[in-house]
């Protein structure tokens, strides 16, 4: 067997096992099967290619082909040609497959059932990460810059998982794949060399010290790198958090009371908690209020919006006052009571934020928090979270009178502008939506309830969790639009729209009320999460509504207190309350006996916060693909951008002084040299400068303007390698860009593009990363030696004398 087969199968096999990773986050793992056959036959196809020999890109070519060819084969085979050559049917059922699976991945929690879509994603994404690896590895000979895809196969692996279960098994298994390869890239240079000159080491009683020196090094320096990458990760911060999920480190720089809070939003998807089968309990309550229908749990508030999602301001924040102050914006005569709620969190729920009644007066709770003053929320501080603590929260049950609300005055002009601050982005459909609905109100009081009436009552808008969250400025107005959604629609819409009138408004995210017990406790299950608008009323602070169909409870200050709303007397308990249909659904949404025996007619109601169940890992999984799509976009472009970011550090701003005239010279002249190369006219570094110029103008073809650039250059050049004192020469970048514009005006558009996008100058990346290693290699044999000689022990002056005897 060849070295290059050789090293084809280890590159297959370090991509099948980086692609284990993913093997938990799927239930069945057969895929990985058939995604092991198929990248046998690519890899197969590329060392064909290799024989031939093909030209390198030929090689990629090919083998992207043969993978088209494949996957085709494999799920668009009924749309293809003879059923096997892809034409634009089978391109339009692959990318609806990806559609599929893209949509699969937002609704299942892990593992996720093997979906077609799923498969074509799992089995496609390991090609692609299987051809890159060859690629790198096999057809330009550099295997180590092959440890970045298979890196990012880990990477979205580990960021969908959420780091929990046998992630460090998997990362074992990737990484000895990659040192498989680096071993194989490594005999295989040797290979061309002969046998090693020197033998193996001997110890020092004679005896074969076994595996050739550079061999055993590599080994001993890839099980450092191992051991470091194990045991670096438990001393950095985690990755985790979120709202209802396992919360991360906290906020705050120190244990003193300054510090800021984050702006990390945490509006990600819930509908994988929404749709589980069992409710799992997150906190239980023990509370004195009266009426617990109305005890919301909030976590945080966001009170930032940018047209596309809201979230939560960077805040400052300070050790927890004993007892709150008052909530900002509350009178004396408005009517309130004080509760006390005793709350204990589940062992598996770790959040960094905490659940409380709000507003807020005090709070007795163990460990280390930390206050932010704005949004009245308690939040950990350097890893503390709420995992399996008892607290106990004393808040005020609020108690507006609608002729209060109504008869608010304006606020102040400082919370005015920061609260109905909208983005331009904004679409103008839901300022015209907003003033159309409130029609013929007198003050912001009424326009609150007409919203809140509209969206739960009469404006036909149906609850559905199945609905994307969906981004972009134009998310709101396509709710408005299709009526259909869950609390993160109506919460956005309500919030936005009270906005465009002038209502201060922002978004609370937490929990629903519960489901009271026997033993007199409450309940607080996943399926209670919720988000809910908070508008500001001055002389009343920020006043709750619940503008969700079939969800939470209608306040008692929206209640027929207004002439001609239209909501009932009669509260709405939460999904988790009873098990029996909402006795007021919404007006436009039918219910048949059927669907309340099925309990069809309401569902659960967040996705406004992050999920225990997915273990926090809403955000990680979000950048994960963020950065696998950076990466299938930018990679193709690297050469481009390297080869842009070279020249202009080469041809830019340099030093005027005569210790700057050489370097700067030799970068000019490597840059025209490497122009030159890239449109197919090879280096030759035996020629003199002067017989370079005139080889690169003769099969340039250049016209005489850029030939006289090409030669003023050289000219430079042996200036500086042979006079005694070499002189500045001004505008040698200019002559260069000359003589690229003559190399591009008399190539074919195929040299001028495979020129740009890509260079074949890029191969010095590849060669200073192969000295690099060499160079690497060199210094570990060096000190293995330098140690085995320090080891040696010296005869003495006595022994020596002896022996001479």
């Amino acid at each position: 067997m060849s070295g290059r087969t050789r090293l084809a199968l280890c590159a297959a096999a370090a991509t099948l096992m980086a692609a284990c990773s993913l093997l938990p986050l799927v239930s069945p793992g057969t895929w990985i099967v058939q995604a092991a056959l198929m990248l046998a036959v690519q890899s197969a196809a590329g060392a064909a290619a290799r024989r031939v020999p093909l030209a390198r890109p030929l090689t990629v070519a090919a083998q992207a082909l043969v993978m088209l060819v494949l996957l085709t084969l494999v799920f668009a085979r009924p749309q293809a040609f003879l059923g096997l050559v892809p034409g634009p049917e089978a391109v339009r059922h692959l990318v609806e497959l990806l559609r599929q699976g893209g949509e699969d991945v937002g609704r299942y929690a892990t593992p996720a059932p093997l979906s077609d879509g799923i498969r074509l994603m799992l089995v496609g994404g390991v090609l692609v990460i299987g051809l890159i690896v060859d690629t790198l590895a096999v057809t330009f000979r550099t295997a180590a810059p092959a440890g970045l895809p298979l890196l990012a196969l880990y990477s979205v692996a580990a960021g969908l998982s959420g780091g929990h279960g046998a992630h460090w098994l998997w990362f074992l298994v990737a990484a000895a794949g990659y040192l498989t390869l680096l071993l194989a890239e490594g005999r295989d240079r040797l290979a061309q060399w002969g046998r090693v000159f020197a033998g193996a080491a001997r110890t020092p009683g004679g005896d074969p010290g076994g595996a050739v020196a550079p061999v055993r090094t590599g080994r001993r320096i890839g099980a450092v790198a191992l051991g470091i990458a194990l045991v670096a990760p438990l001393a950095l911060p985690a990755m985790e958090g979120g709202l209802l999920g396992p919360g991360g480190t906290g906020a705050g720089p120190g244990s003193g009371d300054g510090g800021t809070i984050s702006a990390v939003n945490p509006l990600v998807s819930l509908r994988d908690s929404l749709n589980v089968d069992e409710d799992r309990t997150v906190m239980s309550l023990r509370t004195t209020a009266t009426d617990a229908s109305g005890l919301y749990l909030r976590i945080v508030s966001l009170d930032d919006f940018d047209g596309t999602t809201w979230k939560p301001s960077q805040r400052h924040i300070v050790g927890v006052p004993d007892p709150f102050p008052t909530p900002a914006g509350l009178d004396g005569d408005v009517k309130r009571a004080e509760i006390t709620t005793t709350v204990s969190a589940a062992d598996w729920y770790a959040q960094d934020w905490l659940p409380m009644p709000y507003p807020p007066s005090g709070v007795r709770i163990d460990g280390s928090w930390r206050y932010e003053p704005v949004g009245m929320t308690l939040v950990g501080d350097h890893g503390q979270n709420t995992r399996g603590l008892t607290y106990r929260v004393r808040s005020l049950d609020v108690q507006p009178t609608a002729q209060q609300l109504a008869a608010a005055p304006d606020p102040a002009p400082a919370l005015r502008r920061e609260y109905t601050r909208i983005p331009k982005s904004l679409p103008p459909v839901v300022a015209q939506t907003a003033r159309a609905v409130t029609e013929g109100t007198a003050n912001h009081y009424e326009q609150a309830v007409k919203l809140q009436d509209w969206f739960a009552l009469n404006g036909g808008f149906q609850y559905d969790t199945q609905v994307e969250v969906g981004s972009g400025s134009q998310a709101i107005a396509k709710f408005l639009k299709d009526k259909r959604g869950f609390c993160v629609h109506f919460s956005f819409a309500m919030a936005a729209m009270a906005r465009t009138l002038g209502i201060p408004a922002r978004v609370a995210v937490g929990f629903a009320p519960g489901t009271p017990q026997g033993d007199g406790t409450i309940a607080v299950g996943l399926k209670d999460a919720h988000a809910w608008p908070e508008l500001y009323f001055e002389g009343i602070g920020w006043t709750r509504f619940e503008p969700t169909p079939t969800r939470g409870t209608v306040p008692s200050y929206t209640q027929s207190s207004t002439p001609g709303t239209t909501l009932p007397d009669q509260v709405r308990p939460s999904a988790g309350a009873s098990s029996e249909p909402s006795a007021a659904p919404s007006a436009s949404q039918s219910c048949s006996p059927e669907l309340k025996r099925l309990q069809e007619c309401s569902g659960p109601s967040a996705q406004a916060v992050l999920s225990p169940h997915d273990g926090g890992s809403g955000w990680p999984t979000a950048l994960a693909w963020t950065l696998g799509a950076l990466a299938v976009v930018l990679l193709p472009l690297s050469p481009l951008l390297w080869r842009r970011r070279t020249r202009s550090l080469r041809l830019g701003a340099h030093g005027r002084g005569d210790a700057d005239t050489v370097p700067h010279t030799l970068a000019v002249w490597q840059e025209l040299t490497d122009t030159a190369w890239d449109f197919g006219i090879l280096p030759d570094d035996s020629h003199t400068p002067r017989k370079a110029a005139a080889r690169i103008v003769r099969l340039g073809h250049l016209d005489p303007v850029a030939a006289a650039s090409v030669h003023r250059v050289a000219e430079a050049v042996e200036q500086v390698l042979y006079a005694p004192r070499p002189r500045p020469v001004a505008g040698l970048a200019q002559e260069v860009r000359r003589a690229a514009d003559g190399l591009r005006s008399t190539a074919s558009r195929g040299a001028r593009l495979r020129a740009a996008l890509a260079p074949r100058s890029t191969a010095r990346l590849a060669w200073a990363a192969s000295a690099r290693w060499e160079a690497a290699r060199t210094r570990a044999v060096g000190m293995r030696r330098a140690a085995l000689r320090r080891m040696t022990p010296r005869r003495g002056a006595g022994q020596a004398e002896a022996e001479g005897g």
